[in-house]
């Protein structure tokens, strides 16, 4: 007996929406006790009658929507009524707060909405946890098409701020009555089919950030890597550590080249220093931007530097940047070049620009 009564009030309660006009689409006259009348001020939803089109978005999407969903399977009855000049659906709760979709089917005309679909989401201020609380939503609704099994959108790239005074936003002009009840269109379908939505998004303050930077002056730039007894080292020969920028780095050489230059050219790369990878974060990147450089010793050509630049981002995913084909081996074994004398090489880097990120919380 329980259920039967809960659906025949729901039935009474129906019918009684078709003949009694929303507090929402108009003023209603409250009845006083002395018999006079008292008018409840016509709710205006968008933007104050200052929705600018450049803010509005429009487009087609695939994926339905996650708020809510309404569908109504005889659309023309409401499109005929009389008295009736919106629909409202049950509360559903977004967040903290209960939230109603509610459509014009032959638009809102206190919003300058007559002759098109009107959609409007209206906040339940009774959960609000304060009179002068606000709440900043973004709002997509929707518009089934189901000749292209898609949804027609329209959002605003800017928030409505919900509050106490201002319960209700939307749009008065989604969609054409003259596009919408074309069913060649594909929004009225089986004859007086179709389908509303909304997303109704509540945005957080973002709690985690993070703070991307340059460098482009540094106490000490350049590090310059003397390396003695350069035929009796091995073929991959790392620096010291050393520090710019804040950072540790280390030079890298392969003197009788590396993968496919190897035999022909001499390689030259620059790494991040084993102290820094250990304390690099996965997602952690460094940008830099250098030069790797191998100077001419010889004293009648002391101003000739070997120069080729870099600007690459390094992570703990690529430690390391630089040139496997740097230099000719040829140049390198010619002792009248002046890059090697004394079985020594000069290798060095000028680091102009190193980045650093700071995350939030850290």
């Amino acid at each position: 007996m329980m259920s039967y009564y809960k659906e025949t009030l729901c039935i009474v309660s129906f019918f009684s929406c078709l003949f009694i006009t929303s507090s929402i689409a108009g003023p209603v006259p409250n009845q006083l006790e002395n018999g006079s009348q008292k008018l409840i001020p016509t709710q205006i939803s968008s933007r104050d009658s200052k929705v600018s089109l450049s803010t509005t978005v429009k487009g087609m999407r695939e994926r339905p929507p996650s708020s809510y969903s309404l569908k109504m399977e005889s659309f023309n009855t409401l499109m005929k009524s009389i008295y009736t000049d919106s629909y409202q659906s049950r509360p559903f709760r977004v967040g903290k707060y209960n939230w109603t979709l509610v459509v014009y089917p032959k638009g809102n005309k206190n919003d300058n909405g007559a002759g098109y679909i009107s959609l409007y989401v209206v906040l339940d201020n009774s959960t609000l946890t304060s009179p002068r609380e606000e709440v900043s939503v973004d709002l997509r609704f929707y518009v089934f098409n189901k000749k292209q099994n898609k949804y027609f959108t329209i959002q605003d790239t800017d928030v409505w701020r919900f509050s106490a005074i201002k319960t209700m936003w939307g749009f008065s002009k989604v969609l054409p009555l003259t596009t919408f009840n074309n069913t060649k269109n594909g929004y009225l379908y089986d004859v007086d089919h179709c389908e509303f939505g909304v997303d109704v998004i509540i945005p957080t303050f973002n709690e985690k950030s993070e703070l991307f930077s340059v460098t482009k002056s540094f106490p000490n730039p350049r590090f310059t890597w003397f390396i003695q007894g350069l035929s009796t080292l091995p073929n991959d020969h790392l620096s010291e550590e050393f520090t710019i920028g804040g950072k540790s780095w280390n030079l890298r050489i392969f003197k009788n080249g590396f993968g496919a230059f190897e035999g022909k050219n001499l390689s030259l790369y620059l790494n991040l220093g084993p102290q820094e990878v250990l304390k690099t974060k996965p997602y952690d990147k460094v940008y830099v931007r250098a030069k790797l450089r191998v100077p001419n010793q010889s004293a009648s050509q002391s101003n000739t530097v070997l120069e080729r630049p870099l600007d690459n981002w390094f992570s703990p995913q690529t430690i390391g940047w630089g040139y496997a084909d740097f230099m000719p081996l040829s140049d390198l074994r010619d002792s009248t070049k002046g890059f090697v004398v004394n079985d020594m090489l000069v290798v060095q880097v000028a680091m102009e620009i190193i980045s650093s990120t700071k995350y939030l919380p850290s």
